[in-house]
């Protein structure tokens, strides 16, 4: 007698996400933060990377593409800090994706990898130490409006 072959249905994670899989993984990612502010900002860079990747053609959600989006972002000439926040809203998309079976871990992880833009530059101007903010804060007459101020 013939055996058959047993045969399981697991759900494969995708490489590709359609729209429906990007909102999704979108809701949870804004679900997940605490901090209003945090969900505008997150919300918003989300948005804009699903407007670039879908207008890119059948391109796979993986660290290629997300290194070619933060190419993209600094082609636009944005600050470094505007390019980091944005990468990691997309890196926590990616996470979601990964937590709900939409993506592979693998994927996700090496999502999760992509460097953001290196900050360039110093801090000007003259800064105090702890024991110079005290003795400043300390000389301060709270009588006078100047001080309050």
């Amino acid at each position: 007698m013939a055996r058959r072959k047993r045969t399981t249905n697991r759900y494969k994670a995708k490489t590709r996400l359609r729209l429906p899989d990007l909102e999704q993984s979108k809701n949870a990612a804004l679900n997940s933060l605490a901090a209003a502010s945090s969900q505008e900002s997150y919300e918003h860079a989300i948005d804009e990377f699903i407007g670039w990747y879908c207008s890119e053609p059948r391109l796979a959600f993986n660290r290629g593409v997300v290194r070619r989006y933060r190419f993209f972002l600094e082609q636009k000439n944005l600050a470094p800090s505007t390019i980091n926040v944005r990468l990691a809203a997309v890196r926590r998309l990616a996470h979601e994706a990964a937590d709900t079976g939409l993506l592979s871990p693998e994927l996700a992880a090496g999502i999760g990898r992509v460097r953001g833009a290196k900050r360039l530059g110093v801090r000007i101007g003259n800064w105090l130490t702890v024991d110079q903010s005290r003795t400043l804060l300390a000389e301060l007459r709270m009588d006078s409006l100047r001080s309050k101020t």
